[in-house]
């Protein structure tokens, strides 16, 4: 087991990330939004980032056998097994219910390319120095 505050988020990262490439699932102790730890068994396939900026790993839970969230900062410890995925993730969909489908490599760079650069709520300006990393 490892506690995420013993090393560094790159550290965590790194370890989520090649749980993904191996299709391997992870035990993480997470602290839900009533600061009560819960521990949970998920299968992760994305990670994000908010509007926040916060880090947002996206995986299949095996306790709600639904696609969940889990903020970077609220997983306490984790442990990356050599379990492989059993659950389906859900088709992707627009807001309104519809099917996305993806027929070639380009649709899908323009897609994930349009979603980065969709326009912000709040524009920046050249003055702002807490975006700033």
């Amino acid at each position: 087991m490892k506690h995420t505050n013993r090393q560094t988020s790159r550290r965590t990262l790194a370890d989520l990330y090649r749980a993904i490439d191996r299709r391997h699932a992870v035990t993480i102790t997470y602290l839900d939004d009533n600061g009560d730890q819960t521990i949970r068994t998920i299968e992760p396939y994305d990670i994000r980032t908010t509007k926040a900026g916060r880090i947002e790993v996206r995986a299949m839970c095996r306790l709600r056998a639904d696609a969940r969230g889990f903020a970077l900062h609220r997983i306490v410890s984790y442990t990356c097994h050599r379990i492989a995925f059993v659950l389906d993730r859900p088709e992707a969909t627009t807001p309104a219910g519809a099917v996305i489908v993806v027929r070639s490599a380009a649709q899908l760079i323009a897609r994930e390319l349009g979603r980065d650069y969709l326009p912000a709520t709040r524009r920046i300006t050249q003055t702002d120095t807490d975006l700033a990393a």
